[in-house]
């Protein structure tokens, strides 16, 4: 397959590590990372400027008129607003969690995600990459680690970043946030039945991206 048809789906729970690696496999291949849990935490920013984020009727409206794009940099626009570091709250990725669950908000993003794909490469991270948006691709994985891994990871991220939460209050967001995507109606997480399993718990980024890397190679021209 040639590099410029390639899409690479990386899904997985809070904390396994998709960011991460989806950022070095992007870069390794000369592509770029499309990483469409921004696109919902973008929704849930401009729900909550708009005071809409317990409103399940507005939240579709939005969602029929939502338009989002990301510029040569990276930065993620809704409209004209630049919000790539105003989503990148606690109080913003709870709310993402929760209003995603909307059928009419994720059927609205998934077009929107889809644009963005191409050309390739590109390698897009999610909980439904491999199974709803492109279920098509023709590598898929699926990462994954222990609850307290994650969390640490987590708490460590906010932390340096100067937000100051307890290690036990984002152990406990996840484990919900875990069951909220694992058990609702639409596109709920889960791996992909043609996704490779990676367990990150024990291994380092090095050895992930050397790992996915390998699988990735053995599918290009």
């Amino acid at each position: 397959m040639r590099k410029e048809d390639l899409i690479i789906t990386i899904d997985g729970p809070a904390g396994s590590g998709k960011s991460t690696i989806a950022n070095q496999l992007a870069d390794q291949l000369g592509g770029r990372r499309l990483d469409t849990g921004a696109m919902y935490r973008a929704f849930a920013f401009e729900a909550v400027s708009r005071g809409i984020e317990e409103h399940p009727r507005e939240l579709i409206h939005l969602a029929a008129s939502f338009t989002l794009s990301i510029d040569a940099d990276g930065r993620m626009f809704v409209g004209e607003k630049d919000v790539t570091d105003a989503i990148r709250t606690p109080d913003i990725s709870s709310w993402a969690s929760k209003i995603s669950v909307i059928p009419e908000v994720r059927s609205a993003l998934v077009p929107i995600q889809r644009r963005l794909a191409l050309p390739g490469p590109t390698v897009t991270e999610g909980r439904d990459q491999g199974t709803v948006v492109f279920p098509d691709a023709p590598v898929k994985f699926f990462l994954t680690a222990s609850p307290e891994a994650r969390a640490r990871r987590r708490h460590e991220e906010l932390t340096a970043k100067g937000t100051t939460i307890s290690f036990e209050r984002v152990l406990a967001d996840q484990i919900e946030r875990d069951a909220r995507d694992e058990n609702r109606a639409v596109a709920p997480l889960k791996r992909a039945a043609d996704a490779i399993l990676v367990d990150t718990t024990e291994m380092t980024i090095a050895q992930v991206v050397d790992f996915l890397m390998e699988k990735i190679n053995a599918v290009i021209d």
